[in-house]
């Protein structure tokens, strides 16, 4: 025996733009019928919360999936699964699509190659596909853009939970944040940890989804528009504080990735602060009271 409950949508072309959408939600349980063989045009994340099953590839390999784990069906790739015919499993499915795959593909949240994928714990996707199958009750005036919302939340969430990002992935990221603004290489960054470059490039991708360049670079400028945005440095000055010796370097950096120059950001986006900003960030629970220059 089984049980199912499912909902399709067909979002419109204006829809579409939104980059990703939601084109099915599901949720199934027990001993559920075979799957395929079978072939999408569509992206479908399949989140295993309980239970064994398999799946086979294309070329006939078989793998055992042991809950929590993500199955990912890609547009063209034929996919054949079924649960444990005995004990059954619990799924909640996702289908959805957009031009918007391909960048998530590019950062390893998307993986084509990997359809079968543990996972550390299924709770944080399932209370995503949780979301998405509450947003398709009917009569949602929001469901198109409710949902559309919801897969970019659930692409994260899978990431976050995969297995094979270990705490320590989280360390690296956090020891590199720390020390970006240092003027150090990559291989200095990796001699740190006592990583090899490449063990440390590795790191970075499966926990960032970009080189350790690419994340120091990020991590640079955002403290640089801090900095440009809350205080009255010279752009010689926040080029120094995050870095750059060369602040002509800098300004053509800041410039190529941010789209505006150093001054032209600061003239749009100045805020100067007294004391600065905090770097205590609130609780959303428990906002910080923003008292008016009259309370006593």
């Amino acid at each position: 025996m089984y049980r199912t409950w499912m909902r399709f949508f067909s979002p419109a072309p204006a829809h579409q733009r939104l980059g990703l959408v939601c084109l099915g939600v599901g949720l199934q349980h027990g001993r559920l019928p075979t799957v395929g063989p079978r072939t999408l045009d569509h992206h479908v994340a399949v989140v295993i919360s309980s239970g064994t099953g398999w799946y086979r590839t294309a070329d006939g390999r078989r793998t055992t999936v042991t809950a929590p784990a993500l199955l990912w069906l890609t547009p063209g790739v034929p996919h054949h699964y079924a649960p444990d015919p005995d004990t059954g499993w619990d799924e909640g499915f996702v289908d959805f699509t957009g031009p918007a795959t391909a960048a998530y593909r590019e950062l390893g949240y998307i993986e084509p190659d990997r359809p079968v994928v543990p996972l550390s714990d299924s709770a944080g996707p399932r209370t995503v596909v949780a979301r998405i199958v509450r947003a398709a009750r009917r009569g949602n005036p929001l469901l198109e853009v409710e949902t559309a919302a919801a897969v970019h939340e659930l692409l994260v969430a899978l990431r976050r939970a995969r297995a094979d990002l270990a705490p320590d992935g989280d360390q690296v990221l956090e020891a590199l944040a720390r020390d970006a603004c240092t003027p150090m290489s990559v291989a200095d960054h990796a001699a740190r940890h006592g990583m090899t470059t490449a063990e440390l490039r590795g790191a970075v991708r499966r926990a960032a989804g970009c080189s350790p360049k690419d994340y120091l670079l990020g991590v640079r400028l955002g403290r640089a528009k801090e900095l440009l945005a809350a205080t009255e440095l010279p752009v010689a000055a926040v080029a120094r504080r995050v870095g750059y010796d060369d602040p002509a370097y800098f300004s053509r950096l800041f410039t190529r990735r941010v789209g505006v120059a150093p001054v032209r950001f600061r003239a749009r986006q100045g805020r100067a602060v007294p004391g600065g900003w905090s770097d205590h960030v609130p609780d959303p629970g428990d906002p910080p009271v923003i008292q008016s220059s009259d309370t006593p």
